[in-house]
């Protein structure tokens, strides 16, 4: 195992082993939770990192310890380069993955296998084609729920991420745990998060407990099992007993998992985030570009890292909108 280095541990001696980047900050949906309604302004094209760049700062996160790189956006997949970028990171040793709303998915299961991509995230909030358009603002359903049956056919490592919001879609958490019956699929309810521009209050917020609650009146509580969390596993973790698939909760707002984080952020435009929630950023790509070493800015970001939830650990907090709004809206982080 490789051995994680000082500038990758904070201050509560968390280590962080596990790089999501961003690729770009353009998406072929609009969903609700993510981008406001009238868009964001984009980062100029010049101060999105370039292909070798990313492969370039990856390097550097990995020699000091990171060993899991997950892909995200807006929607990677759009990006022109997307072949080339994961061509350079599978040469690292680090497990490589994606999250995608899955529309173009199928444009890449070549691609994906010649470079043993096998674990892929597929957003999906609604198995109703009218709510899936109200919320994604996009008339995509057919094509999102092929491609995922397609995925699970071509043998890859599914996960369905579903973010709930009370009176939208908290109706048709039994109809995803069902999906899990006779498909070796992972279905993830995420707790509703605020971020910049997307509306959130806690009435919305459909709780870890609320969601179990519902489990339970559906299913024997015998049949419920709870599984084993993978280490530093952002997720909750259960069974149906006798069906393929699992589910799990993903509770950052009501139950976070935050002692045992192990996750940075590297946005599109090179800026390094050390919690999702977090109002600050770390500039790391006009350093690199300077030619600097940027591992000391990594230490003293990663050591300003909060305990709990980018410093908002309590409802109050979480709960003051201009708290949201010092933070990127969720299309310019990368989730």
């Amino acid at each position: 195992m490789q051995e994680l280095k000082p500038i990758l541990t904070d201050s509560y001696h968390r280590q962080h082993s596990y790089l999501r980047i961003s690729l770009i900050e353009r998406c072929n949906l609009r969903c609700t939770y993510c981008m406001p309604k009238n868009g964001i302004e984009l980062s100029p094209k010049s101060n999105i990192m370039t292909s070798n760049e990313i492969f370039d700062i990856a390097k550097i996160f990995v020699k000091n310890g990171v060993t899991k790189i997950r892909l995200t956006g807006g929607e990677p997949l759009i990006r022109k380069d997307i072949t080339e970028i994961i061509k350079n990171l599978a040469s690292l040793p680090v497990t490589l993955s994606i999250t995608t709303n899955a529309i173009i998915v199928d444009r890449f299961i070549e691609v994906f296998k010649k470079y043993n991509l096998k674990n892929i995230n597929v957003s999906l909030d609604s198995l109703n084609r009218k709510k899936f358009k109200q919320i994604t603002r996009r008339d995509y359903y057919d094509k999102v729920l092929s491609n995922i049956y397609l995925l699970i056919k071509e043998q890859y490592k599914v996960k369905v991420n579903i973010v709930l919001i009370k009176g939208f879609n908290d109706n048709e958490i039994i109809d995803f745990i069902e999906l899990t019956k006779n498909v070796p699929i992972v279905i993830r309810f995420i707790e509703f998060m605020p971020f910049d521009g997307n509306k959130w209050n806690k009435s919305k917020l459909v709780s870890y407990q609320e969601i179990l609650d519902i489990v339970g009146l559906h299913y024997k509580n015998e049949d419920v099992k709870r599984i084993q969390d993978a280490p530093n596993d952002t997720s909750k973790n259960y069974k149906i007993t006798g069906y393929k698939g699992t589910f799990s909760v993903i509770s950052s707002v009501t139950n976070p998992f935050c002692d045992s984080c192990n996750r940075l952020r590297l946005t599109a435009n090179g800026q390094l985030k050390n919690c999702l929630f977090s109002a600050t950023e770390s500039d790391l790509l006009t350093a690199f570009r300077e030619g600097k070493n940027i591992e000391p800015i990594i230490a003293k970001a990663i050591g300003a890292k909060f305990k709990v939830r980018g410093g908002m650990n309590t409802f109050k907090k979480l709960e003051d909108t201009t708290l949201h709004s010092k933070n990127r809206n969720m299309i310019t982080i990368g989730g």
